[in-house]
């Protein structure tokens, strides 16, 4: 299965798993809660979703990767026990607590969370002298003497045999105790997640085109050869900070994250070709309605891999205004939600004024804030839009401290227009994103016509999640005009023959 139905596969196992009857027992008892293994090819992503998993579930998560660790580390330290038996003493053997039960202990101390999943990766390539523990571990779900706590799932994650040379495969008798899950990568589930994590454009571009060449791994009398979604992702990373350093970003820094030749090599031929239409064709001309006639000759009259980049170049501009407004409306939502109680509680009175109110709101919200961060429950973006959150209800505070004000009523409207001046600003970008579609529509329109790459264009917006979520709530009619049943592909599929094509035709 893919990487997104394994993420809902966990995410039911750990509810299942949670249930309990009228008594308070597990539904599922504890002894028949197998543990979750996934096995897949390294850098799809198994790690990365258990934080996603921990997060919607909303309990705690203890990771370890196993080739980090010793037999001692997992099974614990031993030691000289005195005991009597039979009236007479004896030393035995005995073990400290297991480092990685600790760590569940002292997260549940930390966090007051009772229920929490144990992450254990790269299982099946530890040392010899560690494999029978982590045999142990997966049919008895112990450390040495020491158990993991009731309510904490357990889900390991390993590679197949053919990716790892260090991989020790699983006996019968351990598979029977597991929920085994294979996950295999695939494109288009990575796709709606590298819109979500603004993945650089060019590399979106580049991968509809080229989509065998997303995942690669291949063994070579010179060693191994792979590409990875990971490798994707991180290369994204930088090649954005590169462009704010104007570095260049060539084959050789390319190789060094797509560790396969002729892929870095076609990919940085590529990135070299994007930077150049982004040059030669000002996207913010065409999305503000400045085109001529000799520049929609022109691209009429290009090649057809230009063409798409094109595309490819006013999506990423769009994508990143979606993504704006998307930020900006979590924003004002957040803000609303504790204004909405600030409101509640000044109508109620008491012996409290507004100001000491809205302080306590803030303090509150600032402590669950410091609290999530701590143990890692945010999403990079929602750390950052509660943390703009405070700095605005800090700022509401400040407004309301200067005031003086002591009548509920007359507080929260001070507060209250601070606020719309926040909406307006959201009004205004969302005004400022549908402009800009509107525009791109009528490039589109004048250039392309109902062609493939307007076929292109619609799919692909239909496919962002930040473009998506726009047009959901804010409406597009030529959107849905062209937006015909997508499970019909065959305009998208003769696309990307056509560029597949042309790319045989250049090899050769």
């Amino acid at each position: 299965m893919d990487i997104k139905r394994a993420k809902d596969e966990i995410v039911n196992t750990v509810k299942a798993y949670h249930m309990t009857d009228e008594t308070g027992h597990f539904l599922i008892p504890t002894v028949r809660q197998r543990p979750v293994l996934l096995i897949g090819p390294p850098g799809i992503g198994k790690t990365a979703i258990m934080e996603q998993v921990a997060r919607e579930c909303e309990i705690g998560l203890v990771s370890y990767t196993m080739t980090h660790h010793t037999r001692q580390s997992a099974l614990g330290l031993p030691f000289i026990e005195k005991k009597q038996y039979g009236g007479k003493t004896f030393s035995i053997t005995e073990y400290t607590m297991s480092e990685i039960i600790a760590a569940v202990h002292e997260r549940i101390e930390k966090t007051g969370c009772q229920y929490g999943i144990l992450f254990i990766d790269e299982i099946n390539c530890v040392s010899e002298t560690l494999a029978p523990v982590m045999l142990q571990f997966l049919q008895c779900k112990t450390f040495g003497n020491a158990k993991v706590p009731d309510g904490w799932v357990i889900v390991a994650a390993g590679n197949p045999p053919e990716y790892n040379r260090s991989v020790r495969e699983f006996d019968v008798v351990t598979l029977d105790r597991v929920k085994l899950i294979n996950v295999e990568a695939d494109y288009s589930v990575w796709k709606k997640y590298a819109y979500q994590q603004n993945i650089h454009g060019a590399i979106l571009s580049y991968l509809e085109a080229k989509q065998e060449n997303f995942y690669h791994i291949e063994t070579t009398v010179d060693g191994k050869r792979f590409v990875t979604a990971r490798g994707w992702e991180d290369l994204s990373e930088l090649i954005y900070v590169y462009e704010k350093l104007n570095f260049k970003v060539d084959s050789l820094v390319v190789g060094q994250y797509l560790q396969d030749r002729k892929i870095a090599v076609d990919f940085a031929n590529y990135l070299e070709l994007y930077y150049k239409y982004e040059e030669n064709y000002k996207m913010e001309d065409i999305l503000n309605g400045k085109v001529d006639e000799k520049l929609i000759n022109r691209i009429q009259n290009a090649a057809f891999d230009e063409k798409i980049s094109v595309v490819g170049l006013m999506l990423s501009r769009l994508n990143l205004e979606f993504m704006k407004v998307n930020k900006y409306d979590s924003l004002v939502t957040e803000i609303f939600e504790t204004l909405k109680t600030f409101h509640n509680k000044v109508q109620l009175g008491g012996e409290f004024v507004p100001f000491t109110i809205l302080r306590q709101l803030i303090e509150e919200k600032s402590k669950l804030y410091e609290l999530s961060k701590e143990n890692a429950m945010f999403e990079k973006d929602q750390e950052i839009s509660t943390y703009k959150a405070l700095e605005a209800l800090n700022s509401f505070a400040l407004k309301l401290a200067e005031s003086g004000e002591t009548n509920g009523e007359k507080a929260f409207e001070i507060v209250r227009k601070e606020f719309m001046k926040m909406k307006e600003i959201r009004e205004n970008r969302i005004k400022t994103a549908s402009y800009l579609l509107e525009n791109a529509f009528d490039f589109m329109e004048t250039t392309f016509g109902e062609s493939s790459e307007m076929v292109l264009f619609v799919t692909e917006l239909s496919a962002g999640f930040y473009s998506l979520r726009f047009i959901q709530d804010n409406g597009c009619d030529r959107f849905y005009k062209y937006n015909i049943d997508l499970s019909n592909k065959s305009s998208r599929n003769t696309l990307i023959n056509e560029i597949n094509m042309i790319d045989n035709d250049i090899e050769s």
